[in-house]
């Protein structure tokens, strides 16, 4: 069931959205070799709480942290832990903040001290760029869908199969699901109130991804590099309206 939000809601939404990016920016300029990743956590959490919103990820059942990251073939999950971030590193960074009853979410990664992905991180936010263009109304979820695809295969690239983006709102996930890849016109009819959080999830080497150890983790199961880019989006008669804008 996708639960359509009023023009009210989404400019809760927006409110909550600056928040999470604001928590966003301010782990991005704490990033740098040395730095301790459960550190990151609690620059986010301070940020948050002191705007007078909650860590979404702490209201899901069993996570105590504000922050998911990933490191290198790390894709989704990563828990903030006792890592030693590395030059050369890619980081991603994916929180969500909870504020007025709504939840919003994004994701952004960085290579640390280097360039040398910078090709690789560069189709990433091009692919999430083409597809939030195409979150209007009438267009399909598979219309977003292929934009990413595409994107991300014509570079070499391939998207992740098991790993998607969401329907958010009053829960941090929703109806519907937002997959990386697929065709235009295909899956559900975009309409005015549909907020999504889109979601570029992909990799340099296989589709195929595994579990770590510790639970939480996803991993590619080749072990290459992957990375992770999202924002939370509103389907508007105006357009698309990004309510995490970075």
């Amino acid at each position: 069931m996708i639960n359509l939000k009023t023009q009210h809601e989404i400019e809760l939404m927006q409110e909550g959205g600056k928040i999470s990016t604001l928590a966003l920016r301010g782990v991005l300029t704490a990033i740098k070799p040395g730095v301790v990743l459960r550190d990151l956590d609690k620059i986010a959490e301070a940020i948050i709480l002191q705007n007078g919103a909650q860590p979404s990820f702490k209201l899901v059942d069993d996570y105590k942290y504000t922050t998911c990251i990933n490191i290198n073939e790390g894709i989704v999950h990563g828990l903030p832990n006792g890592y030693k971030i590395k030059q050369g590193d890619l980081v991603s960074i994916d929180l969500g903040t909870y504020y007025k009853g709504f939840h919003t979410d994004l994701s952004y990664t960085v290579e640390v001290d280097s360039v040398k992905e910078q090709e690789f991180l560069a189709v990433g936010k091009k692919a999430l760029e083409l597809g939030i263009f195409q979150c209007v109304t009438e267009n399909h979820i598979g219309d977003i869908s292929y934009e990413i695809q595409n994107c991300v295969e014509r570079a070499g690239y391939t998207v992740s199969r098991d790993l998607v983006g969401h329907g958010i709102g009053k829960e941090l996930h929703e109806d519907p699901y937002v997959p990386g890849y697929g065709k235009r016109g295909k899956g559900l009819e975009l309409k005015e109130g549909t907020v999504l959080a889109v979601e570029v999830i992909y990799q340099k080497g296989h589709e195929a991804i595994m579990l770590d150890k510790d639970g939480w983790t996803f991993k590619t199961a080749d072990g290459s590099l992957s990375a992770l880019f999202e924002s939370t989006v509103a389907i508007t008669k105006n357009g698309p309206l990004v309510l995490t804008e970075f």
